[in-house]
């Protein structure tokens, strides 16, 4: 028995009248369903569309500041040089119509500690803490117990690698008790674009990098920390922008301490990589 049918025996009192409420019936349900189909006003409440759900892009990604440059690090000296004195006494040319020995074994501190030690330690700090912004680092050298190479291809590896900055990077053994500090040189007179304001921008950026980390300038060659050069071959034949940082003097006791100390070493890094950073930017 449908509901329908049920409802209509207990309303109207017997099965008699089932056939004609099951019609009035039908008939009501239908009307209603059309007045819902119809949207009647007063039969159901109108539907709403759900508010569409906003659209937002993706925050765009910088790129490293270091993509798609490439420094060179030029770590001089070699660890190897001194026991192959043939191989760097060859004759070079200097970039100014002379020639100059290959290469040389670098100096020492009073203690022993050599330059070609402390070039190389402090390069590679500076490849990794560029490395990690997105530079591609060329170093000139491989590691610290080799020979060479000379000077001359030290400026080709720059060039060939289209350099957009080469950092030479060395300790002075100038002699004298007050002789001490920091200084940059650049190649001067200029021989090509590269080699002028580019270069001397980047002297400058290193020489402001040091000075402003608490290094002192040097207080026995050139002037204010910069100091031009015209006998420097890797500085000579370079055709990108290049600058030579004497980052201390090795036979002065206070200067001599900073470059053999660790910590001293991962400051001078630190300001180089930042100068680096700085002048690319």
């Amino acid at each position: 028995m449908s509901a329908f049918g049920a409802a209509d025996e207990v309303w109207h009192g017997g099965p008699m009248n089932r056939r004609r409420y099951g019609a009035t019936a039908v008939s009501a349900c239908a009307v209603l369903l059309t007045a819902c189909g119809s949207g009647a006003a007063g039969v159901s409440p109108p539907r709403t569309s759900a508010a569409p759900t906003p659209v937002t892009s993706a925050s765009p990604v910088s790129a490293p500041v270091g993509a798609g440059r490439v420094i060179v690090l030029d770590p001089g000296h070699n660890g190897g040089n001194a026991t192959h004195p043939a191989a760097i006494n060859r004759l070079v040319p200097d970039g100014r119509g002379g020639m100059k020995a290959c290469n040389t074994t670098g100096t020492a501190a009073l203690d022993g500690y050599p330059e070609h030690a402390f070039n190389w330690d402090v390069a590679v700090r500076v490849r990794n803490t560029l490395s990690a912004k997105g530079f591609t680092v060329v170093m000139t050298r491989p590691d610290d117990a080799g020979v060479g190479p000379c000077v001359d291809e030290r400026a080709a590896i720059g060039n060939r690698g289209d350099a957009v900055a080469v950092v030479s990077i060395h300790a002075d053994g100038a002699p004298g008790a007050n002789s001490h500090g920091f200084h940059v040189a650049y190649s001067a007179p200029p021989r090509n674009p590269a080699q002028g304001e580019p270069s001397i921008r980047l002297a400058t950026t290193l020489r402001d990098g040091f000075r402003a980390a608490g290094f002192t300038p040097s207080t026995y060659v050139g002037a204010q920390g910069l100091n031009p050069r015209d006998d420097l071959s890797g500085l000579n034949l370079s055709e990108r922008p290049t600058a030579l940082v004497e980052c201390g003097n090795m036979h002065h006791p206070g200067d001599a301490a900073a470059l053999e100390s660790p910590d001293g070493r991962a400051r001078i890094a630190t300001v180089i990589a930042n100068a680096i950073v700085g002048y690319v930017g």
